[in-house]
């Protein structure tokens, strides 16, 4: 299947962002490994920083649409509910994990950028994030606990095997985008949620079924 000059800048914009950095990036590396000139990334995105938040838009997007899927089973029960975000963005970012892995690294810096994917995103996420683990409080599902810190330990899983790749595979020798991964660390992070979350006694809906 053909590449558009479109997709394949944006391939090599990921790439080059990935392992060499965005500052260590330039519009003509970009557009050498994209085999277009450099009008047609102009054409596209403008410059550099047109293109790094198109990708930035790209990756939330797509992690945001997961999330609200997920969300939408919420009647079904928090723990399922949550498990199903926790499996579908795990499976996201294994099988984008240099995206993952660049849009992560840059969002750690201060910039307007990034201050604006904070603003819009990472607020919806937490909206959501919040309403799964309040469902689980009312429910009965999961224990008591502070919301903002089960966001840092639940973030700090999902994230933090694509902000180390580095160190991932160097030092652990785990490969985050391989299959075996995704399937061993999902049943991990279900460990979290069954060991940290949930309570031993009956929820209000299964209480309700008996």
């Amino acid at each position: 299947m053909k590449i558009n000059a479109k997709e394949a800048i944006v391939k090599a914009a990921i790439v080059l962002f990935n392992s060499n950095g965005y500052s260590g990036t330039s519009i003509r590396d970009i557009a050498s490994l994209a085999k277009v000139n450099t009008a047609t990334i102009a054409y596209h995105f403008g410059n550099k920083p047109g293109l790094l938040e198109y990708c930035f838009t790209y990756f939330f997007e797509q992690y945001m649409s997961k999330v609200e899927e997920a969300y939408a089973l919420i009647d079904k029960g928090a723990k399922d509910c949550l498990k199903r975000v926790v499996a579908d963005l795990l499976h996201f970012q294994s099988e984008n994990d240099q995206l993952a892995s660049f849009v992560y690294r840059e969002m750690s810096m201060d910039s307007q950028v990034v201050r604006e994917i904070m603003s819009t995103y990472s607020l919806k996420e937490k909206y959501y994030f919040q309403k799964i683990f309040e469902r689980g409080f009312e429910w009965n599902e999961f224990r008591p606990h502070s919301i903002p810190y089960l966001i840092i330990q639940l973030k700090g899983l999902l994230m933090m095997p694509f902000m180390n790749t580095h160190y991932m595979r160097e030092v652990l020798y785990i490969f985050p985008s391989e299959p075996f991964f995704e399937q061993k660390y999902l049943k991990d992070i279900y460990l979290w949620i069954e060991k940290t979350l949930c309570t031993d006694v009956p929820s209000k809906k299964e209480a309700a079924l008996k």
